[in-house]
């Protein structure tokens, strides 16, 4: 993995030159919940007491609302057949969402996830959270985009870095305590970025996950991150996972 062969390369440095340590943390399971093992899930958070997925592939690609306990859609709304739905954030009364080829997003009503509009933005879409004010983008390379959520105009760039090395494939995306929570595709590891920076500040190794949800094969891998601010809880899952998680950080160092 890439983060393996980066701290390899760490311990080849000079003391003088090594970047600080980046916090390594294991995780606990606090519990598990059903999840539709058919939901290829690109997008996952927390608000009002359930949470909001986003599903990808062609043809099967929705919005849904769904009930924690029995991992069953409350509500939903599908994307057109010709697009394939990624990530999804909260933005006051509105979820806004992305796709990942030809530049399309989605606005839905969060009461009852109707339509409420789309716009257009270039380059592939992955991830989606918010930061403050600012709708954060991954595409999957290292850059992450900010932008004005209300016109999508991007603001800004920052480039995700581990050890002063650029990070691909960052995809899932979530905002806790003012950090950005990211998925690395096809990896077992949640990084911790700062938004101002891009720097990686920590890495959560969920290593172990994939097989306690019975989940295997490439396309499998974990992706989904949501956080219950309220209750301090953080919830993650992968794509065709049987299982959601509530887990709690372990053993940082």
């Amino acid at each position: 993995m890439i983060f393996t062969l980066a701290l390899a390369l760490l311990a080849d440095l000079p003391a003088a030159t090594a970047p600080p340590p980046v916090e390594r943390c294991g995780y606990q399971i606090v519990q598990s919940f059903p999840h539709d093992s058919s939901s290829f899930t690109q997008g996952l958070f927390w608000h009002d007491g359930h949470l909001y997925e986003a599903t990808g592939q062609y043809g099967r690609s929705r919005v849904a609302r769904l009930d924690l306990q029995t991992g069953k859609a409350l509500a939903e709304t599908p994307l057109p057949s010709d697009q394939f739905g990624e990530g999804i954030t909260r933005w006051g009364e509105q979820i806004i969402g992305v796709t990942w080829h030809g530049g399309v997003g989605h606005r839905w009503r969060i009461k009852d996830l109707k339509p409420a509009g789309t716009f257009r933005y270039e380059g592939e879409g992955w991830g989606v959270t918010m930061v403050g004010d600012e709708l954060v983008l991954s595409d999957g390379t290292p850059d992450l985009r900010f932008f004005d959520p209300a016109t999508m105009t991007e603001q800004r760039r920052v480039t995700v870095r581990f050890a002063g090395r650029p990070v691909a494939q960052i995809n899932e995306l979530e905002t806790i305590d003012g950090q950005i929570w990211a998925n690395v595709w096809m990896t077992d590891f949640i990084v911790r970025i700062d938004p101002a920076t891009g720097n990686i500040v920590s890495l959560v190794d969920l290593s172990g996950l994939k097989a306690d949800a019975g989940a295997s094969g490439t396309d499998k891998v974990l992706n989904g991150i949501a956080w219950d601010a309220k209750a301090k809880r953080l919830f993650v899952t992968g794509k065709y996972w049987a299982k959601l998680y509530e887990i709690a950080l372990a053993n940082c160092r």
